[in-house]
């Protein structure tokens, strides 16, 4: 009798465990449990990051493919997985070109290593990192039985190899503006042109961009109404992704800007255009190409108050907003640092040849007093020595004897 019970429960189970995996290729007795690290493979491709998660252990959880999508954005269907059931197990495949590293809310972070040449020199590398999550959503109730599922993933790359292959990456921040009305949020972004038409986006070449070429930069918001107007406080520039980086350079700050800076447009629209040419960090010396990142603080003020918030550069001060009757500490959002890169740029060297050693305008090379007397002493020198040495000569010609007599005792032998 208890055989026969324990073959009945062992037949209930197979069922219930066909019935929860619903016909894909999974093995109740060993995926009859919650996910685990192993449950995730990740393979960081020369073009793609494919991340292959066990279906299995996502269906025991009470989850189907749908509820997985790419750093909580599951309400977009391109940050969704798909099935693959030819495998055992099942699997959800997520995959990330790298041409839109950031269209799912991917984060990439540059870092630099130290490292060794083919030469044996010391050098650094600059590294890509990608990383990102999978996850379930939230339930709509304050409580829930299921367990809340993440896989978290990364890739690192070259930087150099991320740069040809990806377009320019580019940060948005969300800034949250309160008026009399209640509290909007609006998005604003960092975007960087090749023109003055603003038209086409910015594309850094596999080898960098010369040094001095003009970028188009322009900071636009969304969700914005006509009341409101996009201020730059000021934009500034780092080796590395990090906007504290403590190597910095400013292009504009107050009225103090870069020469090679332009400030096209600001507090007057709602968006704020400038133009720089790009450089190099000292630092990258070592290296064919350096990094160069772009920050913005940015806020938002009412089209009325924005010029007033704008530096006087004839006096070097700000005008006193505070003598305006009509001001309001709420017409103004908090700031918002926006950044933009990596700018690449390369450092060409040029070689030297005898044709730049010298100018055809510069006047002929001229000898100085110093360098006359002794170029002067040391050919009298050389006359001197030359007739002393003629006349040693002349002497011992003239005490050489004309012939030669042989004295001593003749030798027998030779009679």
């Amino acid at each position: 009798m208890e055989q026969i019970w324990l073959l009945l429960l062992l037949t209930i189970g197979v069922l219930l465990g066909s019935a929860q995996f619903n016909g894909y290729n999974c093995d109740a007795n060993l995926h009859s449990r919650f996910p685990a690290e192993r449950d995730i493979n990740v393979y960081c491709g020369v073009q793609a990051i494919t991340m292959k998660i066990n279906f299995c252990t996502v269906l025991f959880s009470g989850y189907s493919e749908t509820d997985l999508a790419l750093n909580g954005r599951h309400g977009d269907s391109h940050c969704r997985g798909f099935i693959n059931n030819n495998t055992f197990p099942a699997v959800v495949i997520f995959i990330i070109n790298l041409s839109t590293l950031e269209g799912c809310g991917n984060n990439l972070v540059v870092s630099t290593i130290s490292g060794v040449s083919a030469y044996g020199n010391a050098t650094s590398v600059q590294i890509g990192n990608i990383s990102g999550y999978i996850d379930t959503p939230d339930p709509p109730t304050i409580i829930s039985y299921l367990p809340g599922l993440l896989y978290k993933f990364s890739c690192s790359y070259p930087l150099e190899y991320l740069v040809n292959n990806t377009q320019l990456a580019s940060s948005s921040a969300a800034i949250s503006v309160r008026e009399n009305n209640g509290t909007f949020v609006s998005t604003l972004n960092l975007l960087l042109y090749n023109d003055s038409t603003y038209s086409q986006q910015l594309i850094i070449p596999s080898i960098g961009l010369p040094l001095k070429t003009k970028v188009f930069a322009a900071v636009q918001a969304t969700n914005l109404d006509g009341r409101w107007n996009v201020l730059m406080d000021y934009c500034y520039t780092t080796p590395s992704g990090n906007p504290n980086d403590d190597i910095r350079y400013d292009l504009f700050l107050s009225c103090d800007k870069d020469p090679q800076t332009t400030i096209i447009e600001n507090g007057r629209s709602q968006q704020g255009r400038f133009s720089f040419e790009v450089f190099r960090f000292v630092k990258h010396k070592n290296q064919k190409m350096s990094t160069v990142f772009l920050h913005c603080v940015t806020k938002l003020c009412r089209a009325d108050d924005c010029p007033f918030l704008m530096p006087i550069c004839g006096h070097r001060e700000r005008r006193d907003v505070g003598r305006r009757t009509t001001w309001s500490p709420q017409s103004t959002s908090g700031n918002a640092i926006l950044s933009a890169g990596p700018i690449i740029t390369r450092s060409d060297e040029t070689p030297t040849n005898n044709s730049q050693l010298g100018s055809p305008s510069e006047p002929p090379f001229q000898l100085n007093a110093v360098t006359s007397a002794l170029i002067s002493g040391m050919v009298i020198l050389g006359v001197m020595s030359f007739s002393l040495l003629l006349c040693s000569l002349a002497l011992l010609h003239r005490k050489a004897p004309t012939s030669l007599v042989l004295n001593g005792i003749r030798n027998p032998v030779f009679d």
